[in-house]
Formats: structure tokens, sequence, C-alpha cells
């Protein structure tokens, strides 16, 4: 039977943060869900309109004509606007959006490009608010008393070229302008200046942008890019609008710092990357123990200027760090800036700096979070042995989010320690509720995709380093993890793609050249391949010998592999890091019984790496082996 196509007006209802309002209180949220339906469903009646299906927190709707689908719109919104005034009540807070065009009839649902439009310009609008595609504005403009208002060119996720959309605005609504790239275009926060006579202060300046980006990534509805995308910025300042485009956004929040004695001076100025105009600027001139007022102040500016939503518990959240102790604050900026480091000496300074900010407040769970992940490092590195290491990181974690369940650092330290324990369910389940505190955690999303990889979600894992590069777009570990992520999926291309992006920032970073070698040997190009891994292992302090033995057995010179097992053999007493990589040697070499033997050995010893086999090509040998999956199954990888 020949599907049935015809022209409609579609509407798409959405519940604004409803599942961020289930966390909170389920079974308030499922109250006021069956409220709202129980109100919009006799206006879909009364104005003609068929109920497609309900979208779970929304409904699709079909309309014959574009006005009684506008006119439909108004009414919900003004219903429930009157029910929201009334005294004791908890608000619901939607937004619609409508378009006019072809749909196919498929049984008792609607398909086509008038419904997949439709759902892109619902977000568009804001709670409460009621968007209109181009199409259906010429039908309605004339037609009802209310005033349409354009929004600036909008690009549409999935579709090609930008949509006109037009917000309709509502009498009982006090509307402003929004700033010409407002809203999802994003916001980076460019590394503050440190103008203070002192130069060591320059720590102080770059933990302020590092605390402003941290702050700003909690505001609903802004995307807010990642330190490491504008630390580069730092050293080489570029104009707004050159930054505007390497970075993906629309706005820019910069400014300077001069620290001396107990004064501060902080100047701050939000501008429009596209224009380059000023939203606004400001200067404060206040004691050292006003940082966090003025943090919080800058926050509520940001958000005021982007029209982005500041929630209850962002205000919570702002308020509580007033009180916090500036002296712990300060050894918290230096423990930090030591900890991005990430060499031994940085990382033993950065423990010293998170325990005098313990020590100076107690009560600090920012600072037990950065305590847990140094000690992750450290153990994952090898440079403390791994049974004592992950233990204290587990500990201090723990405490963090005993201070301070809402802290979305203190879950991602936990979840890392859960690495080594081989317990990817709590590690997911950690992950996922970082990212509901801070959607804009860029290494939230990869640790994410590290853990979806090894498990065999693979789609799933390559969504979220998707995400990460969204919002780390110019970061050499982003760039250079997404593409590691692609090359252990079995995706090349983009692995190189990735690589090649990460090692254009950064072409003396060995383990990103290993990894685009093997990308290139994966896809035929051997010679090139064993060249680029052999110029990473040259430059490289500790390389990866197994992956250099992968790329001389994949040339036809198993020799050299064999080589390299002996120069590993002699050098692996007391050295944990050994284990996996001489399992790896003896896989490739085919010596398939002393493989598995050595990643026994790794297994007992905790290394930080030998889950990573679960995907890596190197032991592809071993993939029929019985000890081998009995090994995957004692790190619950089967």
């Amino acid at each position: 039977m020949a599907a049935t196509r015809r022209l409609a007006a579609v509407m798409f209802t959405d519940t604004v943060d409803y599942t961020a309002s289930t966390q909170t209180d389920e079974a308030r949220a499922l109250e006021l869900l069956h409220s709202q339906k129980e109100l919009i469903r006799p206006l879909l009646t009364a104005h003609h309109g068929r109920e497609i299906k309900s979208t779970g927190d929304g409904f699709l709707v079909e309309f014959g004509s574009a006005l009684k689908a506008t006119q439909c719109a108004i009414a919900i919104q003004r219903q429930i606007h009157e029910r929201n005034a009334q005294p004791g009540i908890t608000p619901i807070r939607i937004r619609i959006g409508i378009h006019l065009g072809d749909v196919e009839e498929r049984g008792a649902d609607i398909l086509g490009d008038a419904v997949n439009i439709a759902a892109r310009v619902e977000p568009v609008a804001e709670a409460g608010g009621i968007c209109l595609s181009g199409a259906v504005r010429e039908q309605v403009w004339n037609k009802i008393p209310e005033k349409l208002e354009k929004l600036p060119s909008t690009p549409l996720k999935g579709l090609q070229a930008p949509t006109d959309i037009y917000r309709v605005l509502l009498p009982w609504t006090t509307w402003e302008r929004p700033p010409a790239s407002a809203g999802s275009s994003g916001l980076a926060v460019i590394p503050f200046a440190n103008i203070s006579p002192d130069p060591k202060d320059e720590y102080f300046a770059d933990g302020l942008t590092e605390e402003l980006i941290t702050v700003l990534s909690h505001l609903r509805g802004l995307r807010v890019i990642a330190r490491t995308s504008v630390m580069q910025y730092k050293s080489a300042p570029k104009p707004a609008s050159q930054i505007g485009a390497e970075l993906g956004v629309s706005w820019i929040l910069e400014g300077s710092v001069r620290k001396a004695g107990n004064r501060l001076r902080i100047a701050a100025q939000l501008i429009d990357a596209s224009s380059q105009g000023h939203a606004w600027a400001s200067t404060y001139d206040r004691e050292l123990d006003d940082v966090f007022a003025i943090q919080a102040e800058i926050a509520e500016r940001v958000a005021s200027s982007l029209k982005v939503q500041l929630l209850d518990a962002d205000r919570h959240r702002l308020e509580k760090g007033r009180e916090r102790s500036v002296e712990a604050y300060t050894l918290l900026l230096k423990g930090r800036y030591n900890l991005q480091r990430a060499d031994k000496n940085s990382l033993e300074a950065a423990i010293e700096y998170f325990e005098e900010a313990i020590a100076q407040d107690p009560s600090y769970a920012a600072a037990y979070a950065g305590l847990s992940y140094t000690y992750s490092i450290l153990g994952y590195l090898d440079i403390v042995d791994p049974s004592e290491a992950h233990p204290k990181a587990e500990k201090h974690a723990r405490t963090a989010l005993e201070l301070d369940e809402g802290l979305a650092e203190a879950h991602v330290s936990l979840a890392v320690t859960f690495w080594a324990k081989y317990d990817f369910e709590s590690r997911e389940k950690e992950l996922k509720r970082a990212l509901e505190l801070n959607p804009n955690l860029a290494q939230a999303h990869l640790l994410l995709a590290d853990g979806w990889r090894l498990t065999g979600r693979w789609d799933d894992a390559l969504k979220e380093v998707e995400k990460a590069v969204e919002l780390d777009p110019r970061s050499v570990e982003t760039a250079g993890d997404a593409g590691s992520s692609y090359l252990y999926c079995n995706q090349y291309d983009q692995a190189i793609q990735h690589l090649t992006d990460a090692l254009e920032m950064d072409p003396r970073h060995a383990l990103y050249l290993t990894n685009l070698g093997l990308a290139h040997i994966q896809k035929g190009s051997i010679e090139e391949g064993l060249a680029e891994v052999k110029r990473a292992a040259e430059m490289s302090s500790s390389p990866s010998f197994r992956d250099l033995a992968y790329a001389y057995v994949k040339a036809g010179l198993p020799e050299e592999a064999r080589k390299l097992l002996a120069s590993l053999l002699q050098s692996s007493s007391g050295n944990l890091s050994h284990s996996v990589s001489i399992g790896g040697v003896y896989a490739v070499l085919g010596e398939r019984e002393k493989a598995l033997d050595w990643l026994e050995k790794a297994y007992a010893e905790r290394s930080g790496y030998l889950p990573s086999v679960a995907t890596d090509f190197v032991f592809d040998n071993l993939r029929d082996e019985p000890r081998f999956h009995s090994l995957l199954k004692k790190m619950n990888l089967a």
C-alpha cells in the first residue's frame, strides 16, 4: 500500500530540564508531567490537532493549518502561564516549535523533513516560549495579534543550511532582543593575563581562569570550551574574531589579574567574537578575600548577557564558594597548576599543595578531589606502586563526595579509581553523574568513551568522543585521545584525521605519533606506518615496545621484534610497566603461552594499561585462547 503524503503543520512540545528534575525529585517530576498532559490534551482537541505520539516529556502533534497550530501553541502557553501564577504552585515550563511541510503517514506515525525540522526548531525556544519556522511565519504573521521576532540565522543540527526562525512575543512576557550570537553558540574563557608585580603569581591568574570555566560550565544551555583548548592563547594571543572561528564560539570572556599583597584587581570583559564589540566590561578592586564574590558576579553577568539560566543549584554553589578560605583556595590553585604538568616532581608538589589546602580547610572537597586524581595518575604511570596509590586515590575521592556530592570533579576522581579495580559499571555510573552535574566536562566524556570502547559499545564511545572534541577543539590531548579511540574502534580514516590534528599542535607527542603509525599500518600503508612508529620510539623516553614490535612483524621483520624482546627482558626486573609490553611482543611473535604468562603477571601487579588489551590489536593472536578470555573475565571485560 502506497504511503500517504500531505502538507501539515507539525508541532513539538518539550518539558524544560525534565531530566534534571527527575534526578532531584522523580515523583514530583512525574506528577507535573501528568498535570501538563491533562492541561494540553484538551487544547489540542479544541484546535483540531492530532496527537501523533507522546515523546515522554512532550508531544508530537499534526495540524491541518499553520494558523491552527500557532493558535494552539499560544493557548497552551497562556494556560500554563495562568496556572503558574497561582500561589504555591510548582511551575510547568515547556517550549514549543512548529514547522510547515510535507509529511508521510506510516501507520499511526508521520515521517519526513517537516517532522525533523520541527524537532530542531523546538529546542531554540526558551522556557515558556514558542518558535516558528519561516514557512509558518509566512502563513500567520498577519493573522494573529502577537508580534513575531526573527532570530539570528540559526544552523540546526543535521540540516545543511541555516533556517529562518521566529519567536512569538507573548504579551505576558517581557522580551529582550538576545545578543547576536547568544546561547548554544558557545563561550571561551581566554586565560586571564597576569600583570602582578611578582611573576610567580601566574598560578593565580591561571587558577582564576580555570575556576571561571568551571563555574560557567554549570550554566544550563551554555557550551563552554575546556581549559586545555583555551590555554594556547596564553602564549599566542589572537583577535577575538579569530579565536571565535578556531574554537567555534560566538563569545569571548577575557581579562587580567593584578595581585599585590592582599589587594586584588580583576578586569573582565565579554566580547562578541563576530563584531568584536563589548557586551560589558568591569573592573573589580577588592581584597583578596573577595575573589569568590568576584567569580560569582562575573558568572551572573555572563548568564544575564547570554540569556542562559542560572539555576538555584548554581547560585547555591556560587554562594557556598564565597565562604571558602582564601588561603586554602590559593593552595588549591597551586596544586592544580602542578597537576597539569604530570611529571614526577610536579605531581609530588601537587600532593603537597592539596594536603596543605586540606590542612587549612578540612572541608575543602575540591582539594580532596585533586589529591585523589593525583594519586591515580601516580599509580597509572607506575611512579608510585599502584597497590599503594589506588587505595589512597579512592579514599580521598570518597571524602570529597562526602563533603560535596554535587562536585562533578569529585565524581570523575572516584570514577578513575575504578579502572584499577576493573569495576567498569561503577566507573560509568560516576562519570554519568559527573556529566549530569557539568555536561561541559570534556575529560569525563573521554573517560566514558574509554570504558564503553573496552566493553564493546563502540558507537556510544565515539559519540562521547565527538562531544569531547566539540567542547575541547584545540586540545592536543583531546584530539589525540579522540584519534586513539577511533584507532581501537577500527575506524582508521577518522583516527588519522584526529591524530594528525594533535600532531600539528604538538609534533613531539610520541604516543600520538605511534598511534598515527599504527593507523597507517592498519590501513595497509605499512612502510609509512613503521617509519612513524620508529620515529616516535626514538623521541620518547619510554617508547611503546609492543607497538614497535607489532610494526616490525607487520613489515616482515620479526628479527627486529626479537631484539626488542631481549632488551625488555633484560630491563624488566623491578619495572612494573614492562609486563604488558613483554606480553605484547610475545603475542605478535606468536608465542602465546609466554604472552599469557606475562599478562597474568601484569594482572597481579594491577598494571594500569592491562584493561586496554581488550581492544588492542597487538593481542589479536590471543583472542581464541581460553586463558585470555579468563583474564578478560577477571577484569569484567569478557
